[in-house]
């Protein structure tokens, strides 16, 4: 898990929100006196139930909401400061994109809104295309896309800005088990490069798999915050884990067990969990068949990996295969003659006359004298009988 730095990139003191009707009476207590710290290069998870708070901090950090009462600051200043949102990559939850423009023209669209020059713009754009998979769909229109491939080009565009701060709002819907492993590994790929990543989501698996820390929310306060570990520890209990052991062996486990505690013990085998279970299936069947699906096993967007290198652990093989960069070629820096001998040369072309080496065409043979007299009774004929 990435490790992260003593900088203070989002902190909220005594964070309130509350909704009035049109009379001004408070109708919700959407966000109620939330004290939190997220700092550079960590991820961060948002937990609770639908109503408790969460759409409501983010859009606060954001600067889309103003808070009622507390303090918040992000990147030091305040969330409505343009530098500061200049910063930022945020993915909602629905995908608003315009259903008729391509991946390409959408990803344009959107690193013209952070002023990108044309260069880095298509530079960006075929990156991202290829990291999330949908280059057999550039030519069709975001609303012929189904929700996943709308959630893949979502993604995209919230890192087109290569942002400091990613805020992700429950980035996986829609999308299948491969995708979903790799969006999880393109958010710890963003982390090693010293990205922080709030992540909102109800599928528990994916926060335990990538996140830091996490708060939890209800009623608009936060009920539970703490490192995974902190928070997901069961301090009565331990376990054990051992290479198979003979009957023998097991038994004079079990008794010295049993006779220290006095409770009974239970014993299993190791399980690993479905979506590793799921993902080793269809990497073996890839290699013997193609899909005309979403594709999967890109490479992270180079201006993203930042040159980080990726774990070499046989744990994080699939996020050394997104974030390791290929090894490129020298430059090769083309010799170009100086800038005043090519004005020179130029000038020379422009004012001096050189003689052609292409022989002159002949020139054309003076009329005879019987000619012309012939040419001038046709013209008096066709003038009437007037001689010209």
């Amino acid at each position: 898990m990435p490790v992260s730095s003593d900088e203070v990139v989002i902190k909220a003191t005594g964070l309130t929100k509350v909704f009035k009707d049109f009379w001004g009476r408070p109708k919700a207590r959407a966000v109620d006196n939330v004290d939190f710290e997220v700092r550079r290069g960590e991820v961060f998870g948002l937990l609770g139930p639908n109503g408790s708070g969460k759409s409501t901090t983010i859009k606060m950090i954001l600067g889309l909401l103003y808070p009622t009462k507390g303090h918040l600051t992000v990147f030091g200043a305040s969330p409505r400061d343009v530098k500061t949102k200049a910063r930022i990559g945020y993915l909602p939850e629905e995908s608003y994109l315009y259903r008729y423009l391509n991946p390409g023209e959408t990803l344009d669209f959107f690193g013209n809104l952070f002023a990108l020059d044309s260069g880095d713009r298509q530079k960006r754009t075929e990156q991202l295309i290829e990291m999330v998979g949908l280059n057999q769909a550039r030519t069709r229109t975001v609303g012929e896309f189904s929700k996943g491939m709308q959630r893949r080009i979502g993604l995209a565009q919230a890192l087109i800005n290569d942002p400091d701060l990613v805020i992700l709002d429950e980035p996986t819907a829609g999308l299948d088990p491969i995708g979903c492993r790799e969006v999880k590994d393109l958010i710890l790929a963003l982390a090693k490069r010293g990205k922080t990543v709030i992540l909102s989501s109800h599928l528990l698996s994916d926060v335990e798999d990538v996140c830091d820390r996490a708060v939890i929310y209800y009623g608009g306060k936060i009920q539970a915050q703490g490192t995974l570990q902190e928070l997901l520890s069961e301090r009565d209990q331990v376990r054990i884990t051992a290479p198979a052991l003979s009957r023998e062996t097991m038994d004079k486990v079990l008794e010295i067990i049993r006779a220290d505690t006095g409770a009974e013990v239970r014993v299993d085998h190791p399980t690993q969990n479905l979506e590793s279970y799921f993902l080793g299936v269809v990497e073996r069947a890839r290699a013997q068949a193609e899909t005309s699906g979403a594709t999967s096993g890109n490479q992270v967007a180079a201006f993203i990996r930042g040159g980080a290198e990726a774990g070499a652990s046989q744990s994080d093989r699939v996020l050394e295969r997104l974030t390791k960069a290929p090894p490129t070629a020298a430059p090769v820096v083309e010799a170009k003659a100086p800038e005043s001998a090519v004005n020179n040369a130029r000038l020379d072309a422009l004012t001096k006359s050189e003689p052609s080496s292409e022989p002159a065409p002949p020139a054309a043979p003076a009329p005879k004298a019987a000619d012309l007299s012939k040419a001038n009774e046709k013209l008096s004929g066709l003038l009437g009988g007037k001689k010209p």
